[in-house]
């Protein structure tokens, strides 16, 4: 069985939900990553067996919305689609099933990646107010009505963020940023330090600004389509440490650590990778962008969701048989600075390694030069459906840049997990 190839991708600028994409629904941010994956790869519509999208916020008008987009960049009707939901790893996800569907022989040509649009979460109402609208819409008489709506009090007026919601797990009760506090106090990091790690992230990001437009398409967007965005707008030129301290933290008002400023952005964003078999690719005269050497996935305590990282990398390596230190890159995406760090803490803790991976020895410490050196999730944002296909699309092009062999990309997963990727040139 040959390899499974990364023959190419493509990405949409990803922006800050409620700025520049805010009127483009997740549908057609996903429709415009695929289009423009069949152009750049003179790729035959019909050849095309699957496209599975990962998504977690999937808009309602647009139900399985890797079939929307299928059918709206032109893939034939005959041709399927499905949606997946990992939560923060799904544009991970959609790539790993698309590996395991041609391994079985159900497909030969995928498209794999995600979208999302955070800036369309809608705000939702409460239970009695639903109730009495559903009652309204069967009452037959005015006054049968009147009576229906006179009993209507303000507070069932009171929306509820449909974003907060998705962020609060229902199994611990805690929502992403309180896990994220968790671990800063459980593993003592300070704040400097999450800041700094937040400077570097945006610092990076500004310098790889350039090199990033070889796998975005530009986006014309605003009022007749005259506003053409070509560059992530998460990345602050003005960014400094000063202004770091001064934001306050925003889980844990009295003695938290984390803010908005060292944690990730909400964010709008769409992904698409072309994979097939090795021999497939060469056959049809490509040569891939990489390929993947192996995949993992670990579940954990969902109240310490953010050290996903440290309990999948060993599994992904362990499955590749390498070593972190044959990783020419890495990336952890930043869901927040104090589960990147913690994890980091954690794969060069002998502790761990003995009682959670019941190994002799540590799985590594990791070269900072080496960790998401073009910026992550507090710089570029993370709009959670298309992130994971981004950290693949985005280290491969890095790995050919600079011949690298061997490269891991991974995540923390709301709800505790972790995903990553081996990938290999």
């Amino acid at each position: 069985m040959g390899r499974m190839a990364i023959v190419d991708g493509i990405r949409t600028p990803f922006v800050k939900a409620g700025t520049l994409f805010e009127d483009i629904p997740a549908q057609k941010l996903g429709a415009i990553c695929v289009r423009e994956l069949l152009e750049r790869t003179s790729l035959d519509p019909e050849l095309v067996d699957e496209v599975i999208l990962g998504s977690v916020c999937q808009p309602p008008d647009a139900p399985n919305i890797a079939r929307v987009v299928s059918l709206y960049s032109g893939i034939p009707q005959s041709k399927r689609a499905y949606t997946v939901n990992r939560n923060c790893a799904s544009g991970l996800e959609a790539v790993t099933s698309a590996c395991e569907k041609i391994e079985t022989g159900s497909d030969e040509i995928v498209i794999a990646g995600g979208t999302e649009s955070m800036s369309s979460i809608p705000l939702l109402f409460g239970k009695e107010i639903t109730k009495t609208l559903m009652r309204l819409g069967k009452a037959r008489s005015f006054f049968e009505k009147l009576h229906i709506l006179s009993g209507i009090r303000p507070s069932h007026l009171k929306p509820v963020p449909a974003l907060a919601l998705g962020l609060t797990d229902p199994v611990c009760g805690l929502n992403m940023g309180a896990t994220a506090e968790n671990l800063a106090k459980e593993f003592a990091i300070s704040r400097r330090e999450q800041d700094e790690m937040a400077l570097q992230s945006h610092a990076k990001a500004l310098a790889a600004r350039m090199k990033l437009r070889e796998e975005i398409v530009p986006v014309m967007t605003g009022t007749g389509f005259k506003t053409l965005v070509e560059d992530d707008n998460g990345p602050r030129e003005n960014q400094s440490l000063e202004s770091l301290a001064r934001l306050r933290p925003y889980f844990d008002r009295v003695s938290g650590s984390v803010t908005i400023g060292n944690s990730c952005q909400i964010t709008d964003g769409a992904c698409g990778l072309l994979v097939m078999r090795e021999e497939k690719a060469k056959a049809m005269g490509y040569e891939p962008l990489g390929y993947i050497r192996a995949f993992a996935y670990a579940g954990l305590d969902p109240a310490r969701m953010g050290l996903g990282p440290a309990y999948v990398i060993p599994a992904a390596l362990k499955k590749a048989g390498l070593a972190l230190k044959d990783m020419d890159l890495v990336e952890i995406n930043e869901a927040f600075a104090s589960q990147v760090i913690a994890s980091l803490k954690m794969l060069d803790s002998r502790k761990f390694a003995e009682e959670h991976l019941f190994a002799p020895e540590t799985v590594g410490g990791i070269d900072t030069a080496k960790l998401n050196v073009n910026g992550s999730g507090i710089s570029l944002g993370h709009p959670v459906g298309a992130t994971g296909s981004r950290l693949i699309l985005g280290t491969l092009n890095e790995m050919r840049r600079r011949n690298s062999k061997f490269s891991i990309v991974s995540l923390c997963v709301g709800g505790g997990q972790g995903g990553a990727v081996v990938l290999e040139r």
